[in-house]
């Protein structure tokens, strides 16, 4: 059975499952699916289901409690080996990178690390010692790259959620190849700290998902800033929102638009951009020859420098350790001159200029994902120019500074999909998702290959009303807690669980009843992120739930993990002199869990 992050976070906090069955499912799935080519390291079952029954001490609330994740193969997991699809570069890391101790923070559980075009060179899939991941939609079909295992382990419906990487659409072109979500987000916003960089200055971790929903709720628990990432910025993510009646969509001149001679491609896009217009878009012709000029920058140009700096002494101590076309490309870096960089730096700064008054006027751009698809056999014959072909609409994405959201749009009768990307300047993350989240649903399609139909759309947080006032709650107010039914009794609404950013400390008040805890802020960082839960009020239902708040609690604003504030408990200082630091926890869930054990 394919579960999206809704699907099991809703299982487990109901207790119809258990986070431990659910990882034993997921291997279940892996043992069927059999592709030795897809992962390069499994975990250990036991390993994993053994973390998962410890979950059992910590708050089902976490955002990602209990999803089992696959992790491509140049992102480092500790306990796993690192070899970015090269034996001789292989090392054992000390540590989680960023990203992936933030999802083990989440309660997400770590089953294995993915194939991919080695050291993240290419865009086909096909560039590994440790095979080729078999295309979860037509198996003779390049699975795309080069998170090519971690798009399959999606698409086949293995694991809801998977990290990738993009430089040059490794994120998105497979996504589109497996029918699935690839969301690649603004430069920054996810630390790369633990990763191993292909283009440093363009990196980007990426999510791929089957659902939009679901890549959010990742990208909400890895999105925040990290002092270990010289390239990490602070972007706050914005909640999702209705569609607009009528967003304003940039779609290139006829003239401008490439598919190399795919016809089949060509009307799929054609039909993409009708079913945007059926859903009230207007569509507005710009001149995409900038964002053209600045991919070919990309590979013509000094960024390839960056990839030869990464691996250089394995590559100028022995060559022959690498995938011929991986060394083929990344020696082309090595004559690039200072001069050939400054000049190419000024040109992209120019070419941004360009761009920017389209942006201004569109809310996103909407192109294809990729212009056509490959078979292993096709790019086998003929490697390079296959790959350039598909990073076609991918490319110049990062050199801009864009965010990207690629999404299924059809299945053509030829059994290969197409997918579109939406694309904006760097922070407008969750408004794509709030587009693209209303396109996917609109197709109908199933997620991936599972042939399961896509969920009905969760309401959102607007979805509320919008003269409604969100709180955030802590203790006792929390679903299924002892004073739940104050706010349920009002028509609250549960929008969602989430944590705050790691300002702040939990503590046990002395001698209230039903036990009560207390939430201060204190210094930024010093604290721990908190689980919590955002519930909705109307104006009046809000001031009669604060007017009944007993001291020493009071409603301040709370800041959350993807740096939103929002209203919620706090408590005065005063009243702490007696209480129990209970911090470490995480969250009043899991206190309480632990005082139930103790008897």
């Amino acid at each position: 059975m394919t579960e999206t992050i809704a699907d099991i976070l809703a299982a487990h906090r109901a207790g119809t499952t258990t986070p431990a069955q659910t990882i034993a499912r997921c291997y279940q799935r892996i043992r069927a699916h059999a592709d030795p080519a897809l992962f390069i390291t499994l975990r250990d079952e036991a390993d994993a289901v053994a973390e998962a029954v410890a979950l059992a001490a910590r708050d089902p609330s976490l955002p990602l409690y209990g999803v089992p994740v696959a992790v491509k193969d140049n992102i480092d997991v500790a306990g796993l080996p690192t070899t970015a699809a090269c034996p001789a570069f292989a090392y054992q890391p000390a540590q989680d990178s960023t990203a992936v101790a933030k999802l083990r923070a989440a309660g997400a559980i770590i089953i294995g690390k993915t194939n991919l075009d080695q050291f993240a060179t290419g865009l086909v899939g096909v560039r590994s010692p440790y095979g080729i991941p078999r295309n979860a939609m037509r198996a003779d079909l390049v699975p795309g790259g080069s998170s090519s295992g971690s798009a399959v382990a999606v698409g086949a419906g293995l694991v809801p959620l998977s990290l990738g990487t993009d430089t040059a659409g490794s994120g998105r072109v497979p996504a589109m190849l497996n029918n699935i979500v690839g969301l690649k987000p603004s430069l920054g916003l996810i630390s790369t700290t633990g990763l191993v960089p292909a283009c440093r200055t363009l990196d980007c971790i990426s999510v791929f998902a089957l659902t939009v929903d679901d890549a959010m709720i990742a990208l909400r628990v890895m999105g925040t800033p990290d002092a270990t990432d010289p390239y990490s910025r602070a972007r706050p993510i914005a909640p999702m929102s209705a569609m607009p009646d009528r967003p304003r969509l940039g779609v290139p001149r006829p003239d401008q638009l490439q598919f190399f001679g795919d016809q089949q491609s060509e009307q799929a896009y054609a039909d993409a951009l009708q079913r945007w217009t059926s859903l009230g878009a207007e569509l507005i012709e710009i001149d995409v020859a900038p964002l053209y000029e600045t991919a070919r920058l990309l590979y013509d140009g000094p960024w390839v420098a960056e990839r030869y700096l990464a691996i250089r002494e394995l590559i100028d101590a022995t060559p022959d350790a690498l995938h011929p076309v991986t060394r083929q490309i990344t020696l082309g870096g090595k004559a690039i001159s200072a001069a050939d960089t400054f000049a190419a730096l000024y040109r992209l700064q120019a070419l941004r200029k360009l761009a920017e008054p389209a942006f201004a006027a569109i809310d996103a751009l909407v192109l294809p994902t990729a212009p056509t698809a490959y078979t292993v056999e096709q790019v086998l014959a003929d490697p390079v120019t296959l790959n350039s072909r598909l990073g076609t609409y991918t490319n110049f994405v990062n050199l801009l500074d864009l965010c990207g959201l690629a999404i299924p749009a059809s299945i053509r009768a030829d059994g290969i999909p197409f997918g579109v990307t939406l694309l904006a300047p760097g922070g407008r993350d969750a408004e794509l998702a709030s587009l693209g989240r209303m396109f996917h649903a609109d197709t109908a399609l199933p997620m991936g290959a599972t042939g399961v139909a896509l969920p009905p759309l969760a309401a959102l947080d607007a979805d509320a009303g919008t003269d409604h006032i969100q709180i955030a709650v802590v203790g006792a107010h929390l679903s299924g807690m002892a004073l739940n039914g104050e706010l349920t009794s009002l028509d609250g609404r549960l929008l969602r669980a989430t944590a705050t950013a790691p300002d702040y400390k939990l503590y046990a008040l002395n001698g209230t009843v039903p036990p009560k805890p207390g939430m201060l802020r204190v210094a930024a960082g010093a604290g721990a992120a908190i689980a919590l839960e955002i519930w909705s009020l109307s104006p009046a239902a809000f001031g009669r739930f604060v007017a009944a708040i007993p001291q020493p609690l009071s409603i301040g604003t709370l800041k959350l993990a993807d740096g939103a504030l929002v209203k919620g408990f706090l408590v005065e200082p005063a009243a702490l002199e007696v209480a129990r630091d209970i911090t470490h926890f995480g969250g009043w869930r899991a206190y309480m869990a632990e005082l139930a054990k103790a008897g």
